[in-house]
């Protein structure tokens, strides 16, 4: 999911209440649970000019999350749907997509509605999704044109999965998940967040080995708090012999802050 503050984005979301109205929103998507809008991203949805909007919730306690405040249940403290929706709609042309975000945005049950309210605009769709939720995830993939699916561990790292979300067995859903992406026509990428307070070098090689024949995987590397309380990324980790290891693996192996 993207770092930041959902603060930010709140504040970034500010006046959209001088945007005036389009017409009343269907009653399920007026429910859907903003936290906060990032109003222009050019890396959130590849080759795509987005807006990003993050969505409240999510029952994982992954330890890097870079969004805790989006943990909660709740209505979010973001613009409500029809302001948000009136403010993309005068957007049109400017921005190519809106992608979602949270938070788990899957979990929200106003969100198919709202997609349907974006293609009718003739927005580009992504969802930033950890896969936790499969069933809901096949009832999206039909409105969307881009999914970046979290992937937290290899895919058969039960034990590993567990630790780094705080919930056991929750590596399940993921397998279903990325094997819905894997027989759709939908692009998706896997993007796996890594630091050496839980991956071993061992670990990090089983985790791009079980993804590589994905369309595409991404290695982000978590910033956790120094001794400071700053945020920063592992210092020479991985290094340039595991990075050289993981490309003979996957030659495209993409690395990035998270």
């Amino acid at each position: 999911m993207p770092a930041g503050p959902p603060g930010k984005h709140n504040a970034q979301a500010g006046g959209l209440g001088s945007v005036p109205a389009l017409g009343r929103p269907e009653r399920r998507a007026e429910s859907l649970a903003v936290a906060g809008l990032q109003p222009f991203s050019s890396v959130d949805f590849p080759g795509r000019l987005a807006a990003v909007v993050f969505l409240q919730g999510c029952p994982w306690r992954c330890g890097y999350c870079h969004n805790p405040g989006l943990q909660s249940r709740g209505p979010g403290a973001g613009p409500r749907w029809p302001e948000l929706r009136d403010w993309l709609a005068r957007r049109v042309g400017r921005l190519d997509g809106v992608v979602f975000s949270g938070g788990e945005p899957s979990l929200d049950p106003a969100l198919p509605d709202v997609l349907d309210e974006l293609r009718a605009m003739g927005y580009a769709l992504g969802l930033h999704t950890a896969g936790l939720a499969p069933r809901r995830l096949a009832v999206l993939l039909p409105r969307l044109d881009w999914v970046g699916l979290d992937i937290k561990a290899a895919p058969t790292d039960a034990a590993l999965h567990d630790r780094i979300t705080g919930r056991r067995g929750s590596v399940r859903a993921v397998r279903e998940s990325l094997a819905l992406l894997r027989s759709g026509s939908v692009d998706f990428e896997c993007r796996s967040t890594v630091h050496p307070a839980w991956f071993t070098d061992a670990d990090v090689l089983r985790l791009v080995s079980e993804l590589s024949s994905v369309p595409r995987h991404v290695l982000q590397l978590a910033r956790l708090p120094d001794a400071s309380g700053t945020a920063r990324a592992p210092i020479a980790w991985p290094s340039a012999a595991l990075l050289a290891e993981a490309r003979v693996i996957r030659p495209d192996l993409q690395l990035r802050a998270a």
